[in-house]
């Protein structure tokens, strides 16, 4: 049974992109070069705020791809063959536009 998780106040949870490398005769080889460390985000919290309690939604929604810091971030197990993790908005670097 999958569980779903809905983030609090202006957490993120991002499901983590890995693109494996295969030689040119189709042989997977280990991550042996730095890549960008992506993200699709799958869930996105209210939001937080302010002093005065007005609301601050957050800028990302579901579907975006995003730049995460190198390290940091919750991992959070939801389903067995996925990685996930759990990041304040503000620690996300940026979104990832084609």
């Amino acid at each position: 049974m999958a569980k779903r998780l809905i983030p609090s106040l202006n957490r993120v949870l991002v499901e983590k992109l890995v693109q494996p490398k295969k030689s040119a005769g189709g042989i997977l080889l280990p991550e042996t070069s730095k890549q960008l460390n992506s993200g699709k985000v799958v869930a996105v919290g209210p939001g937080d705020r302010d002093k005065d309690g007005k609301p601050i939604p957050v800028a990302l929604k579901e579907g975006d791809t995003v730049l995460l810091p190198e390290y940091g971030g919750l991992e959070v197990k939801l389903a067995a063959d996925k990685e996930y993790l759990l990041f304040r908005e503000n620690d996300i670097l940026g979104t990832l536009v084609d």
